[in-house]
């Protein structure tokens, strides 16, 4: 583990492995996560954060991003409550891949290499926790291991339903738990000569 310049706050090292699963693992179960939950109430669809609960569970807390193209100006901004002793796990810059929504892609090395493809120019990272900015960014790229997952009727990217493998490339900030009280994540990157932006903000609440 290694603590940034901020009051308190800690990251978890990129060779770490949390709650006994590395950080490519992680977010693997991220995308899982987010995959599997339908377009209607996902995350990553959601200005106000009022799904930020959905399908949350375990010591760690799934903090979604957007699907893209929002300017560092322009993005959604959510409130969010998360239970005290949560680890926080969020992307800064990332893409992921399935059979089912990139139907021409046939071999699992494939999947990877679009997914890093997509990560191999990258124009700007740009994380704040509570107004402290976050240095380093760059030695948090994850490529995740190749992972199954179900997609639902009505999913993110508009996939065949069902089960599927899918593999993913980023740049992520895995927070050890925040302390009780109100936080501010401040989240924006982008790839790609800024033809894609992610970003998002985030009013944090940590409850017990």
């Amino acid at each position: 583990m290694t603590n940034s310049d901020n009051n308190n706050l800690s990251v978890f090292s990129r060779d770490s492995d949390p709650y006994g699963l590395s950080y490519a693992e992680w977010t693997a179960r991220w995308w899982q996560w987010v995959l599997s939950i339908p377009l209607k109430n996902n995350p990553i669809n959601d200005n106000t954060g009022k799904n930020c609960a959905v399908n949350q569970s375990g010591p760690v807390w799934f903090l979604a991003g957007t699907i893209g193209g929002a300017g560092s100006d322009m993005m959604p901004k959510r409130n969010c409550v998360i239970p005290a002793g949560k680890a926080v796990l969020f992307p800064i810059l990332n893409y992921g891949a399935t059979f089912a929504d990139e139907p021409t892609i046939k071999s699992e090395q494939e999947l990877v290499s679009i997914a890093k493809r997509e990560m191999d120019i990258v124009s700007t990272l740009d994380v704040a926790v509570d107004g402290v900015k976050l240095n380093g960014l760059e030695k948090y790229r994850v490529q995740s291991p190749i992972f199954e997952v179900v997609l639902p009727e009505n999913n993110l990217f508009d996939g065949t339903p069902g089960p599927t493998k899918g593999a993913a490339d980023g740049y992520w900030l895995f927070l050890e738990p925040l302390g009780r009280g109100k936080h501010k994540i401040h989240s924006f990157g982008s790839c790609l000569a800024g033809k894609v932006n992610i970003g998002i903000s985030y009013d944090i609440t940590i409850v017990e």
